[in-house]
């Protein structure tokens, strides 16, 4: 009885996992057909390699990337600045915003190249010295974080907004806020914090 159900239970497996790879469309596993951790760690061809001059923070930099590198990847990879947080990597939830020219961007959704000669602003900028940014001292006064992972991309989309003038009401800001989502729901504090920092603009 017993050898039955392990016959059985080990063809039930073995149909379900066939199954499976042929609904996904996947091919098992072959170890033989298994990228290396050499091929892997392959330097892209020069070719496929530009160097981004523009300045970050009022300050000069320059980087030589694979022309496939996103804005947001150069900032924390090659730049250093892990301020701006990789959150969807889809333009979704705007973690990764900065200010490119003044403007939002979600940096995750543009390459580095096409921003040659730009000026792009990070969280890491705005403060001045020990003196924090009006807005980022609202979200302190205002309670406007919890984990803190949104933050940085929720100021500078927050920044934008007010430099924008679409701080005329609540609902206006929830409006032009609402590329920026926050897991920790702390959604009313920053739209306080948005409005203190517009009134005393």
């Amino acid at each position: 009885m017993s050898e039955t159900f392990d016959e059985a239970t080990t063809l039930k497996r073995r149909t379900f996992v066939a199954a499976s790879t042929a609904v996904a469309g996947l091919p098992l596993l072959n170890s033989d057909r298994l990228p290396t951790a050499t091929a892997a760690a392959a330097p892209a061809p020069a070719d496929r390699l530009s160097t981004v001059r523009l300045t970050v923070n009022g300050e000069q930099r320059t980087a030589r990337v694979d022309n496939r590198t996103s804005l947001l990847d150069l900032l924390r990879e090659h730049l250093d600045l892990p301020g701006t947080k990789k959150g969807c990597d889809q333009g979704a939830c705007g973690a990764c915003t900065v200010l490119v020219d003044d403007r939002r961007v979600n940096a995750c959704l543009t390459l580095a190249v096409m921003h040659q000669g730009a000026h792009v602003t990070t969280i890491e900028g705005l403060a001045r010295g020990e003196q924090l940014h009006p807005l980022q001292q609202a979200f302190i006064d205002h309670d406007g974080l919890q984990c803190g992972y949104c933050t940085p991309g929720q100021v500078m989309s927050g920044v934008a907004c007010i430099a924008e003038g679409h701080t005329g009401s609540r609902a206006e800001i929830r409006e032009w806020m609402s590329g920026n989502l926050c897991r920790c729901g702390a959604y009313t504090n920053i739209v306080s914090a948005i409005e203190q920092t517009a009134k005393e603009a």
